[in-house]
């Protein structure tokens, strides 16, 4: 796989993840639980109510973590981003390898891993480059195709927009598809927080969304589970501010060192191959 199939692919997973929380939060009504039972104050709430004020949440956002995987793709995101679209974390990519992120405004830096020089890189191409640039960060700019590419994923506003079903009534709205119903689960925790699932079956599909009870109802997870797949989104760190270090100069290197090793080993491919 490509360098930029391999962007493409981490963009695509945040994408699709978040299309799951917009079909639990834009589907069907449900009956409201009768009495607390841990729930506190979402004890008086329906699912979709739960479920469009978790969405509300996430919508309003300045900042916050993001981190999902499949069982269908290697892909890893954990990224903290915002709606500036700056944003530090990892991509990971499996055994192809991982990169560590950075951006800030249009200024982006990425740290492969010795994994990643290997997967792009052959033999002892791939050894030397994992070598020569241990510990270094690429820096460039957004007007790099690869790196603009890449920190897709760090679009803060983007990932909101994708949350809402476009043709969806707004929250609050009655629903326009009466056919699928939310119903509540019982309350549990996750990551020491207390949450209340938020169920929907659909198609031989299955999606929860766990809200916060207590405080701002957050989504703080939602799993997906179709096919024998699953897939998982947590989201955490509400509004907490990205990270404005960026990397010192003298632990970075110009993209285009990676650019040039990845034309020249495609240079050599296409020689071998002539």
């Amino acid at each position: 796989m490509t360098s930029r199939r391999r962007a493409a692919t981490a963009t695509t997973a945040l994408t699709c993840g978040v299309a799951l929380l917009a079909g639990a939060a834009s589907t069907g009504a449900a009956a409201a639980a009768a009495s607390d039972g841990g729930e506190g104050d979402l004890a008086n709430k329906s699912a979709q109510q739960i479920s469009d004020d978790a969405l509300h949440q996430l919508v309003a956002a300045k900042s916050l973590r993001l981190r999902t995987q499949t069982s269908a793709d290697p892909t890893k995101i954990d990224l903290t981003l915002d709606r500036a679209g700056n944003c530090t974390g990892a991509i990971s990519k499996g055994e192809l390898g991982s990169v560590e992120l950075v951006k800030r405004g249009n200024q982006v830096w990425m740290k492969p891993d010795a994994a990643f020089w290997k997967s792009q890189l052959p033999g002892k191409e791939g050894d030397d480059a994992a070598a020569k640039f241990k510990d270094t960060f690429l820096h460039g700019t957004t007007k790099d195709a690869f790196l603009r590419g890449l920190s897709a994923a760090c679009d803060l506003k983007a990932f909101q927009k994708s949350a809402v079903a476009p043709g969806e009534p707004p929250s609050g709205a009655p629903s326009r598809s009466p056919t699928v119903t939310l119903v509540k689960g019982r309350p549990t925790t996750h990551e020491g927080t207390r949450v209340l699932p938020v169920i929907k079956k659909a198609e031989g599909a299955v999606q929860t969304l766990y809200v916060a009870i207590d405080g701002k109802h957050y989504p703080l997870k939602l799993t997906a589970e179709v096919d024998h797949q699953t897939g998982t989104i947590l989201l955490s760190n509400y509004d907490t501010p990205v990270s404005a270090k960026t990397p010192a100069p003298g632990e970075t290197a110009d993209i285009s060192a990676l650019e040039e090793r990845l034309r020249g080993s495609q240079s050599g491919s296409g020689a071998g191959n002539t």
